[in-house]
C-alpha cells in the first residue's frame, strides 16, 4: 500500500478522494496553477477533508475498502464558480452527485476514519485557497471567466476513491484505490442510518 517517500516524510495528515479523468482534470489542473502558481495538485473531488486519524492507516484503509464498495458509481456535474465566505477558498460547486457525496461522507467518517470538522461537509473542487484578501475577488473573476470558455464536458463518473496521505513538503501520497460497488441504493441508505445514528 505504500511507496516512497520515507515514513519519517510523513504526517498524519489523510483523506479521501476521486480524481477527475482528463480532459477535464487537465483544464482543472491548468486553472488552478492559473490561480495559484506552484500548485501541483491534481484535479479532484473531496470525500473525506484532510483529518488525522488515530488508528492505524491500515485500519483507516480498511475502513474505506469495507464501506466504499457498497456504494454505487455516480454522475457529478458542475456548476459554477463560488467563492466560501469565512475562508475565501474559490471553488465550482458540485451540482448532480452533491447528495450521493454527502451520504459517502457520512457513512465514511467512522471508525478509523472519524473526525469532528471545522466545517459542515460541502462537495466542490477547489481552485485557489489561502489566498490574501486583495487577492480573492479578481482571482474570482478570472476563475468564472476560464471557467466559462471550458469547452469540455463538466461532468464526470466517479467509481473509485483514493486513499491518500499529506507529507512535511505537502505533496499528497496515493496509499490504495477502491472501487466503488453496484449495490442496492437502499443498502446504502441504511448504512448511512445506521453510522449517523
Amino acid at each position: 500500500m505504500y511507496n516512497d517517500p520515507a515514513a519519517w516524510d510523513r504526517v498524519n495528515s489523510f483523506a479521501l478522494v476521486s480524481y477527475i479523468p482528463e480532459p477535464l482534470a487537465g483544464f482543472l489542473d491548468r486553472l488552478r496553477q492559473e490561480l495559484v502558481p506552484n500548485c501541483f495538485l491534481r484535479a479532484h473531488v473531496t470525500i473525506l477533508p484532510p483529518r488525522p486519524i488515530c488508528s492505524s492507516p491500515e485500519a483507516a484503509w480498511e475502513t474505506v475498502r469495507t464501506l466504499a464498495p457498497r456504494f454505487p458509481p455516480f454522475e457529478v456535474e458542475l456548476a459554477q464558480v463560488e467563492v466560501f465566505p469565512v475562508t475565501d477558498v474559490i471553488y465550482i460547486e458540485i451540482g448532480r452527485g452533491r447528495e450521493e457525496m454527502r451520504n459517502m461522507h457520512a457513512a465514511l467518517n467512522a471508525q478509523g476514519f472519524l473526525c469532528y470538522e471545522p466545517y459542515p461537509y460541502h462537495p466542490h473542487i477547489t481552485l485557489a485557497q489561502d489566498l490574501k484578501g486583495d487577492e480573492v475577488d479578481e482571482l474570482a473573476r478570472v476563475a468564472r471567466t476560464r471557467w466559462a470558455e471550458c469547452k469540455f464536458p463538466k461532468t464526470f463518473r466517479v467509481d473509485k476513491v483514493v486513499f491518500v496521505q499529506n507529507t512535511r513538503r505537502n505533496q499528497w501520497l496515493d496509499l490504495g484505490e477502491s472501487a466503488l460497488g453496484h449495490q442496492d441504493s437502499r443498502l446504502v441508505g441504511e448504512l448511512v442510518d445506521l453510522l449517523a445514528g
